[in-house]
């Protein structure tokens, strides 16, 4: 006896009646499209990825490596994603951090329009914040270090809206300046004009998850160099975004207290620390060598990553800043 036979509406291949759902694509297979079908739908999905990413979120906090082996030895379903991971998180912490870096930009340039120097970046940003900073004043000559100029002559030429080559003139720019230099000039020039230094920061924070983009497969490349042996590329780079969204995570509650209750430095200092203890046991549990060694190997990537990669993009981000913004 023939048995009956359907089409699947979604991958229009044939089938047996009784299934109820297709063995090609895996759509059910009397799914008519009502409200409640629609909604169950995009409610299943969304709750899908949540319910992943609480039963990872414990584990990746609390079990350091623990979600980075398991992904390796196939156990690809049961968690969130790590590219899922990352890119969740670091959303959360990048919006949170919105929050505190508006008020920032606010403040300097606030400070900026009073012939103030502002301090308002947090311990890992603000040496270099203030280095940029720190020559702008409202006096009569402004930029002492190696730009001095009058103030009054510029601003006597910005009135009668002279060309920009007479005013980099007054300003000390030589006349035969090549192509870096005169740009600098443009952005001194600008920033002068507006007095707007919290625009240069706003651009450092918002290139902040690029360099972070970079930076990432970089620290990969890092631990890849410690363990040639251990596996290909692909595996250390698992373990990079698990622990950069640990990162994020433990930077995102960092935040919230920072919105909440202003924190002293020393927590600043002991969350650092933690992290470094995170990576270590992570590397411990994800490459199953001896204490020592991943106690040291783990010492040689964090200040390989810390001492050579991290300020070369906060230069790079500065730059991009200054000459771009």
């Amino acid at each position: 006896m023939k048995k009956s036979m359907e089409t699947c509406k979604n991958c229009e291949n044939d089938f047996e009646q009784g299934y109820n759902f297709c063995p090609h694509c895996g759509q059910k297979s009397n799914d008519e499209l009502t409200v409640s079908v629609l909604f169950y739908n995009t409610i299943s999905n969304y709750f899908s990825v949540d319910a992943r990413f609480f039963k990872s979120f414990i584990p990746l906090m609390f079990k350091p490596g623990y979600l980075a082996k398991r992904f390796v030895e196939g156990k690809r379903l049961l968690y969130l994603h790590p590219a899922q991971m990352y890119l969740f998180i670091s959303v959360v912490f990048f919006f949170l951090f919105s929050f505190i870096s508006r008020d920032q930009v606010k403040t300097v340039n606030n400070a900026l329009k009073k012939g103030e120097i502002p301090v308002v970046v947090h311990d890992s940003l603000k040496t270099q914040v203030i280095d940029s900073l720190k020559n702008v004043t409202t006096a009569d000559y402004v930029l002492k270090d190696d730009f001095s100029f009058n103030q009054r002559t510029v601003d006597s030429l910005i009135a009668i809206d002279a060309r920009e080559e007479d005013i980099y003139t007054a300003m000390g720019m030589d006349s035969d300046a090549g192509f870096f230099k005169r740009r600098l000039y443009t952005q001194i020039l600008k920033f002068y004009e507006q007095r707007n230094g919290g625009s240069i920061l706003q651009v450092f924070y918002d290139s902040i998850p690029m360099a972070m983009f970079f930076l990432l497969p970089i620290f990969a490349f890092i631990l890849k160099l410690l363990y040639y042996r251990k596996a290909s590329f692909s595996y250390h780079l698992v373990f990079s975004l698990y622990f950069f969204a640990f990162i994020f995570m433990a930077f995102s509650i960092l935040v919230l207290v920072d919105l909440i209750w202003k924190p002293q430095s020393w927590l600043n200092t002991l969350v650092l620390i933690l992290i470094f203890i995170y990576f270590y046991l992570s590397v411990l549990k994800f490459y199953n060598q001896g204490k020592l060694k991943s106690l040291f190997k783990s010492i040689v990537a964090a200040f390989s990553f810390i001492l050579m990669v991290i300020p070369a993009a906060v230069v790079v981000m500065f730059m991009v800043a200054f000459f771009f913004y």
